[in-house]
């Protein structure tokens, strides 16, 4: 197979990302893998889509560092590739992480996705879904048993409302964001801060507020979905639980979180049950659930991340079922070419 990898930019990603563990497995398996950022497609006026890639000329590679050195040396000017020869596009791109500075480039990702996606080439996830994806918004499509009790507004009049309701205890959080970025947990003591910590999560737009799980002191476990079912391989489940020890309320492992092993219950597996349906009608191929107690505090459908920490958890290396399952994709593709829609492949 030949399979891209869209990420933000090329050269800030990590060697512990998980996408870098996917490209590194699916070289080792024997694939071609380029790796461009959203500001590396172009448009030819033939009609035609290329894009500058990074990729590796190594055939396997036991170390991320040195794989994703090769792949980010400054010597290379990169290749150009088309996307027409491509198999698999993989969208693995934040676009909260260029809300800020690179607003353009937010949406750029799902735009060349569906453009190659019209052209015969597998793109996960399905494009034309993350676009109605691109904030938080999408969460409240699905069934309101898995969710939190929500409020999704810029007044701050009836933002209070919904706290006092909630008894001065709730999560608030921008509608667009990720990391765990201008997230702040409101108590009841707090009322003197409150408008201050509601106004600086209105300056990026809409603020979401939460109630609060008091099971959330525990952390959140998230859980690996593909193809709408939990991730299982070699009798574990892709899953880890994110616990911040440190008095933050925030769990995410950029704001200081740490990872721990994570009983995956089957409360978890009957919320998954819940939210497979739409899922697989999305074309959301891989997904990360953030599970509280018996709720979903939210689902990544653009670029989960912590497969290395479920490998570190378990001993179980989950890349190789993903790109095996890419390569059972590549054949339906041949099969049934244009007389497949790929939202529908997505998920199959």
């Amino acid at each position: 197979m030949k399979i891209g990898f869209v990420v933000n930019d090329v050269m800030t990603e990590q060697a512990a990302y998980t996408t870098t563990r996917l490209a590194m497995t699916a070289v080792n398996m024997g694939h071609h893998v380029y790796t461009l950022g959203v500001g590396d497609f172009v448009y030819a006026p033939d009609g035609a889509v290329h894009a500058t890639a990074r990729t590796v000329n190594g055939e396997h590679y036991e170390s991320l560092e040195n794989f994703m050195g090769e792949l980010q040396d400054k010597e290379s000017d990169g290749v150009r590739i088309s996307l027409d020869d491509l198999d698999v596009l993989l969208l693995r791109n934040d676009p909260s992480d260029d809300a800020a500075e690179r607003p353009w480039a937010q949406t750029s990702g799902i735009l060349f996705g569906q453009l190659a996606a019209s052209r015969g080439v597998i793109v996960l996830n399905d494009p034309e879904n993350l676009a109605n994806a691109i904030n938080k918004t999408y969460f409240q499509h699905f069934p309101e048993e898995v969710r939190p009790k929500t409020c999704i507004s810029r007044d701050i009049k009836q933002i209070n409302a919904f706290i006092e309701s909630q008894n001065g205890k709730v999560v608030i959080k921008p509608l667009q964001g990720s990391g765990g970025q201008s997230v702040f947990l409101i108590h009841e003591d707090e009322k003197a801060n409150r408008n201050q910590m509601i106004e600086a999560v209105l300056r990026d737009g809409y603020c979401i507020v939460q109630e609060y799980l008091p099971a959330a002191v525990d952390g959140d476990v998230r859980l690996f979905v593909m193809n709408g079912r939990p991730l299982w391989h070699d009798g574990a489940y892709a899953a880890f639980r994110r616990v911040n020890k440190t008095g933050d309320a925030r769990s995410n492992m950029h704001s200081g979180g740490k990872s721990e092993a994570a009983e995956v219950t089957n409360q978890m597996l009957e919320l998954v049950e819940m939210v497979r349906p739409k899922l697989v009608r999305d074309g959301m191929f891989l997904v990360g659930l953030d599970i509280v107690d018996d709720k979903l505090m939210e689902i990544n459908v653009f670029s989960p991340g912590g497969l290395g920490s479920s490998q570190q958890l378990t001993g179980v290396d989950f890349t190789a079922a993903i790109i095996r399952d890419l390569q059972r994709k590549v054949r339906y593709k041949k099969y049934y070419g244009s007389r497949i829609r790929n939202v529908d492949l997505a998920t199959l």
